[in-house]
């Protein structure tokens, strides 16, 4: 008989829940035990309630005959003493019987419990959002499991599999269609005015973090295209969330910006002096959130801002979030916003030079895989050699995970996480600080419940959830992942399970020393830019908030630059909700199968719907060119 998890042995999975009735018994009395929280699970494991020494059990139990014996008188004691010689072997026999029942039951326990996962032997390292380093973990944290069942299926599943020979085919594109798109926004079209000839200077101040001002530079090319004025190079406005003073030429190149666009608007990095003095907000050209409608359509552009331009020779856009919609808008515009965001916005070499490092050293490989590479990296990572191929064995593929589980997004749901009340009270106290409005809102309406919340699909992925998918999609432990994403709520401890199943999780502050992380600590939107590079550059790209605006640019720069053999998984958060909800029952083989269905239908090729973004699905002609 082979060992535990080698190709020889019976799949352990297996033996959960058969139809036995020893097995059926068992399995309600684990399910009445979880909902109860019987205390004894955690004792039961180590098998120390049934240990017990043979000789010392018998010897004991001749010595109390004894004294029953002379208490009773002869005759009778005779009359025991031989009955009990006679039976003395049924009599040991039976006891036993009744230890090997009882190992047998520790043996299920230490299976099955919740805590033996916990337990288990932790890998070297672990991730320490709170420190941003890898360190080990706190044996006495509780984690709050979820799926403790899930998870041991997943555990006992990847250990069966010999990395060597079993190779997830989720690190290939699934669809061929994919390779059939290429990029062409940058080809020139005939504008509808002129560049020299302009109707005023525009202004932008976009807040939010490196993503959102990424998309509102590109709709304010846009605009300043429709209105036919010049785009002063845009402003990104200090966030007390963000907490970072970073400019645009802190993260772009601006020659790169202006050079890309010349032929398309004007594009100038200061204000003239004679405008600078003006009290913008006074003249009526400061120009608010407020003031535009979400999505706003070209004609609202040319009825309410083209006046004041006119008017004032200057407008202010302050915020300018989500302000320009996708549809309907004329060809040309469409294919500027493309341009400006697949081609004209180039991170500065200083995050290149240290992204570079980043990408090489998980990869252990030095030159470019794909043109993905080199719009990332630019010089910093050298061309493919001529007629070579990479060499998979000296380099490593690796799987970029983006985990959107921060404390904003968590307190936001209004979801539950299995953290019991601190977590509850916890919670509730940065909403009263963060969300006010959030609260008076919910004071108004009868509040859905948070296991409906999570059957509708409205709750972050825990990280536990997000590695319960890696492993149904059968990505192998010693899979190498990048984590990107900000501090993930629950520290350690909600890392657990994770590190548990795929030990090998990297970040940037494992990958790049101190010296080299120096220049960018306090610049959050820098160090978002580095994220960025590591997740567009990755194998596969999985995410779990299609929502996010980082990973909607990301898969949308992998689309767009990727060739189609850059693949990514989103996961449908409802219909995932639904297979984990039948998490006490389910088998691991139609959990899988159930997983990989789910992801391969959201990477199934499809063209830009109507009103869907551009930045995330750039599959349409205004963007890309398809070839039969």
């Amino acid at each position: 008989m082979g060992k535990q998890g080698s190709p020889k042995s019976p799949r352990p999975g297996s033996l959960s829940f058969d139809a036995s009735s020893g097995f059926k018994e068992y399995q309600f009395r684990w399910n009445e035990m979880l909902q109860n929280g019987d205390p004894s699970l955690g004792r039961r494991v180590s098998g120390g309630e049934y240990t017990w020494d043979k000789p010392i059990f018998v010897k004991g139990f001749k010595n109390d005959s004894v004294k029953y014996n002379a208490s009773k008188g002869g005759s009778a004691g005779k009359k025991h003493l031989w009955w009990f010689l006679r039976h003395l072997r049924s009599i040991i026999f039976t006891f036993m019987l009744m230890g090997l029942l009882f190992l047998l039951d520790s043996l299920m326990f230490s299976l099955f419990d919740p805590s033996f996962l916990e337990n288990s032997p932790n890998p070297s390292k672990a991730y320490d959002a709170k420190q941003g380093r890898n360190a080990a973990y706190d044996d006495q944290e509780k984690s709050p499991v979820l799926y403790s069942r899930l998870l041991h299926m997943a555990s006992l599943s990847l250990a069966e599999k010999d990395p060597e020979k079993t190779v997830s085919k989720f690190w290939k594109e699934q669809f061929p269609q994919a390779s059939s798109w290429t990029p062409c926004a940058d080809k020139n079209v005939k504008r509808a005015g002129t560049v020299n000839n302009h109707t005023g200077f525009i202004l932008v101040s976009a807040n939010g973090g490196l993503n959102q001002q990424r998309v509102a530079v590109c709709n304010a090319v846009a605009v300043a295209s429709l209105l036919n004025a010049t785009l002063v190079i845009p402003k990104f406005l200090y966030s007390n969330v963000w907490k970072d003073p970073s400019q645009f030429s802190d993260i772009y190149q601006e020659e790169t910006f202006m050079h890309t666009l010349k032929n398309d608007i004007n594009i100038i990095k200061e204000l003239p002096s004679h405008l600078r003095s003006l009290d913008l907000e006074a003249i009526g050209s400061l120009v608010t959130d407020a003031d535009l409608a979400k999505e706003a359509t070209p004609n609202e552009y040319i009825k309410n801002i083209l006046p004041i331009l006119l008017r004032n020779g200057i407008v202010h856009f302050l915020g300018f979030g989500n302000r320009l919609g996708f549809d309907p808008l004329p060809y040309d515009l469409q294919k500027l916003r493309c341009k400006c965001n697949f081609h004209a916005l180039k991170f500065v070499p200083k995050i290149q030079k240290i992204g570079s490092l980043l990408v090489k050293r998980i990869r252990k490989y030095d030159s470019a895989r794909s043109m993905l590479d080199k719009q990332l990296l630019g010089n910093f990572i050298s061309s493919i050699p001529s007629g070579e191929q990479v060499n998979i064995a000296s380099s490593s593929k690796y799987l970029a995970l983006h985990l959107r589980f921060e404390v904003d997004m968590v307190a936001y749901s209004m979801c539950d996480f299995g953290g019991g009340e601190n977590e509850t009270r916890e919670l509730q106290a940065y909403r009263e600080e963060h969300f006010p409005l959030l609260l008076e809102r919910l004071k108004k309406v009868k509040p859905l419940s948070p296991a409906e919340l999570r059957k509708m699909g409205r709750c972050p992925l825990t990280p536990e959830e997000a590695a319960l998918v890696l492993a149904g999609l059968g990505f192998s432990s010693g899979a190498y992942i990048y984590l990107a994403g900000s501090q993930i709520y629950g520290g350690k401890s909600r890392m657990r399970p994770v590190i548990n199943l795929y030990p090998n999780i990297v970040t940037k502050e494992d990958l790049l020393s101190p010296t080299e992380l120096a220049p960018f600590r306090n610049f959050s939107s820098q160090l978002a830019a580095l994220d960025f590079i590591a997740c567009a550059a990755s194998d596969v790209f999985a995410m779990t908030d299609s929502g996010s605006q980082l990973s909607s640019l990301v898969s949308g720069f992998r689309i767009y630059y990727g060739g189609g053999n850059a693949p990514t998984l989103r996961p449908s958060k409802k219909r995932l909700a639904a297979i984990l909800q039948e998490n006490s029952t389910i088998r691991w083989q139609s959990f899988e199968n159930r997983i990989r269905k789910m992801i391969e239908e959201g990477q199934r090729v499809h063209i830009r719907g109507f009103g869907r973004s551009i930045y995330r699905q750039p599959r349409c002609n205004e963007c890309m060119c398809k070839h039969q």
